[in-house]
């Protein structure tokens, strides 16, 4: 989170010196003067792990992605293409200094260049590959402000790759474009997730222009291919996606050992700064903090509201590291101690969790693994009262046919609305193989499993007003007002290898170790 902001060697000195000494010494000195600085003394009362010896500037060696393994990312995707003529944009300089930049997934994991207003065209015959950069220049002045950037001159030794300047494109698309070819379009949209909603990039708006100039050309969507490509991890993906978990992970510590917070920023500042203390660009996704009633919003990101003992906190953060992301969810206590009603709930998720882990191993179904959650969770929210009964139905507040999809009608499904996996790797939403071999786990898989529950008055209020759904409302309608405003979600990392499921995000879960860790917070007196 930095643009051309210079900082003297003496001032980054005296930071350093500045926040060892507010950290171990000034804490007291802050509440004594007043009581808005509570936030900042619970904070800095977190209590750390010692850092790696390694820089943490720079990722090991055995992390790296090579251009050898970058050659034959690409030559797989070839595989698939057979010929065709394969276009793709990267990401545009921002337009503002609040951040830095970030390249597209799929233009990383084909190139590895992670600079802004480049584009590479790839023209496949007989399934080989060869691959152009079109680079565009950064002006010398520009380049004090920041960095330089890579040219024809040392494309190769940089990427591996040739270059030729950007302004050379459009002649080259119009050549190819007579070859006989057919036309391949790697979407230059941030995530596939909203890629319907972002259709005005200039990767796509250039293809318009193409296929206006050229009608009779055959123009395909390639984004499927390169999913494909992406959805087994290598040997050193793997080692990255380790590193962001077990940065993700001390985030989550760190949240957990801040002294009183009484705001959800508070939280979200202690677990973004470990994420940086420890090396990671930046967060993976927008950190969701959500107490009490937000907590039972799903994507909750405004992380605003005060926090108060009793409620519990979601939240769902990870740390993007070298480009590879985690995904990791904790539902904690405020106080530090879990009620009686808290703890049943959190016990079901946890228990449908590892329901999920014992069945997503090497071969077995991902559906599978889903479904068993699904009865874990439907079981007990029937025991809990807040279904009729495990098969009981109701009308949802989306369409959804019932005769045709009994499944989806049925009352759990209120209370547990979203998936319980997905891949994870340069987007926090990433292939599996699963999408290709029969929706099957296979080694080199990277995913999460996380359900949920969350319970309020509010679901129940928005249900049409039909007889079946009036009964049921009556039924659960006490037990919901017994666990009002109960979202809880516990989401770990996984990855498949050689030797099976390994859960690689360590953080406490279990609830007698977040109450164990919990009670070492230093409490701090106004």
């Amino acid at each position: 989170m930095r643009r051309a902001f210079v900082v003297s060697p003496d001032t980054r000195l005296g930071n350093r010196v500045g926040f060892a000494v507010a950290r171990f010494d000034l804490t007291r000195l802050f509440v004594m003067r007043s009581s808005r600085y509570l936030a900042v003394a619970a904070l800095l009362a977190v209590t750390h792990a010692p850092l790696p010896a390694q820089p943490a500037q720079s990722a090991p060696a055995d992390t790296s992605i090579s251009k050898a393994e970058v050659a034959a990312r690409r030559a797989a995707f070839a595989e698939r293409i057979g010929d065709g003529v394969v276009l793709a944009f990267g990401g545009r300089t921002l337009v503002h200094d609040f951040t830095t930049f970030y390249q597209l997934a799929a233009f990383r994991y084909l190139t590895e260049l992670n600079e802004p207003d480049h584009a590479f065209v790839m023209v496949v015959r007989n399934k080989v590959p060869q691959t152009t950069l079109f680079l565009t220049k950064m002006e010398p002045r520009t380049a004090f402000y920041y960095g330089t950037s890579t040219d024809s001159t040392n494309s190769v030794s940089r990427t591996g790759l040739p270059a030729r300047s950007f302004g050379a494109l459009p002649a080259v698309l119009d050549s190819l474009a007579t070859s006989g070819l057919p036309f391949y379009h790697i979407p230059d949209v941030e995530t596939m997730d909203f890629s319907r909603a972002d259709s005005l990039t200039r990767g796509q708006e250039t293809v318009k222009a193409l296929a206006r100039k050229h009608p009779t050309l055959t123009i395909r969507n390639a984004m499927p291919h390169v999913l494909a490509v992406r959805g087994k991890k290598s040997a050193a993906e793997l080692a990255l996606i380790r590193k962001a978990v077990e940065v993700s992970s001390e985030g989550h510590r760190a949240a957990m050992l801040t002294a009183n917070p009484l705001h959800e920023y508070e939280l979200r500042a202690a677990i973004e700064y470990e994420f940086t203390r420890r090396g990671a660009e930046r967060v993976a996704y927008g950190s969701i903090v959500g107490s009490g009633y937000n907590g039972t919003t799903l994507h909750y990101m405004k992380d605003m509201d005060p926090v108060k003992p009793g409620d519990l906190v979601v939240i769902d953060a990870g740390a993007e590291y070298r480009g590879y992301a985690a995904d990791i969810t904790r539902t904690i206590p405020v106080s530090g101690t879990y009620t009686a009603e808290q703890r049943q709930l959190y016990q079901l998720v946890l228990d449908a969790q590892k329901a999920a882990e014992r069945n997503s191993k090497p071969g077995m179904s991902i559906r599978a693994a889903a479904d068993s959650t699904v009865v874990v969770r439907t079981k007990g929210l029937a025991a809990l009262g807040l279904i009729e009964s495990a098969d009981a139905q109701y009308d949802p507040p989306w369409r959804v046919d019932c005769t045709a999809n009994p499944q989806g009608c049925k009352q759990a499904n209120l209370w547990m609305i979203h998936g319980i996996s997905h891949g994870i790797g340069l987007a926090v939403h990433d292939p599996l193989q699963g999408d290709l071999n029969g929706g099957r786990f296979a080694e080199g898989d990277a995913f999460t499993i996380e359900p949920g529950i969350y319970v309020s008055t509010r679901a129940l209020d928005v249900l049409p007003d039909t007889p079946r759904n009036r009964q049921f409302k009556a039924k659960v309608l006490a037990a919901v007002k017994k666990y009002e405003n109960t979202g809880i979600r516990i989401e770990d990392d996984y990855i498949i290898t050689d030797k099976g499921l390994e859960r690689i995000s360590l953080v406490p879960r279990e609830i007698p170790e977040i109450e164990a860790l919990m009670k070492r917070r230093r409490v701090i007196q106004p």
